[in-house]
């Protein structure tokens, strides 16, 4: 049976030098979900493929035309062009490193290749939020998508805080009015942050939420134990080290 072709938008996750001149690309499809493609040709110094390259960086937003057979673990691209030229992602330092790590929190938990057009859709809208924030706005973009990305793979957190349940458990995923019994859990001002960040449904509400950097850092860093409490094998962000740097 031939493989089909199709339309489709996609994010790029990853690219891998392949041979002299191709590269294996992961990218989380709206039609399919994450895939791999084998792209030939594109390091190339011709004038052919010069530049071609450039266009799998990851966080690009990609027109494709694919040819798609579930039983291959590699298909093949056969047209590709921006769907979206950001005008500060790629040459903005701080911006790309927010970029990178939604991209990297991303890749972290797409373990299967099911469409899923609800978080293809959220992360474009949040990819596109970032190109044009500034300020108070992007600083908070990291933390922002952390938050809501959980809603998509099944274990959000219950934003049921009050003075009277003020611990944050991240084992648990809600608030409770007691100290859990191991180290997963915020409180304070922290469990209160998660609180208002997760009641934003816009991310223009994020310039009302005035953080220090010390203070999103160590919330970061909290919002990756919940995830490795969630989700197997999670591991570490690369990422983040950068992004506490780059937003400091």
């Amino acid at each position: 049976m031939p493989d089909k072709l199709h339309k489709t938008k996609g994010l790029v996750l990853r690219a891998v030098k392949y041979g002299e001149t191709s590269l294996v690309v992961t990218i989380f499809t709206e039609l399919f979900g994450v895939q791999s493609y084998l792209v030939n040709g594109v390091r190339t110094s011709s004038k052919k493929g010069s530049g071609k390259a450039n266009v799998f960086q990851p966080a690009a937003m990609l027109d494709l035309v694919v040819y798609h057979n579930e039983l291959k673990q590699l298909n093949r691209i056969k047209e590709f062009k921006w769907s979206v030229l950001y005008d500060h992602i790629f040459s903005d330092v701080p911006k790309n490193a927010v970029a990178l790590f939604m991209v990297e929190l991303l890749t972290k938990c797409l373990r299967q290749p099911e469409n899923n057009p609800d978080l293809f859709h959220f992360t474009e809208d949040c990819m596109l939020y970032l190109d044009k924030s500034r300020g108070t706005v992007m600083a908070n973009m990291s933390l922002f998508f952390a938050l809501h990305l959980p809603v998509h793979f099944g274990f959000r957190l219950s934003d049921n805080y009050s003075p009277e349940d003020g611990y944050l458990d991240l084992r648990e995923g809600g608030y409770t009015n007691q100290q859990p019994g191991h180290p997963y859990f915020l409180e304070a001002q922290q469990a209160q942050v998660v609180s208002q960040l997760l009641k934003v449904m816009q991310p223009d509400e994020l310039e009302e939420i005035k953080l220090n950097h010390d203070f999103r850092r160590q919330l970061l860093q909290q919002l990756e134990n919940y995830y490795a409490l969630h989700i197997q094998d999670f591991g570490t962000l690369k990422t983040v080290q950068v992004l506490r740097a780059v937003l400091s």
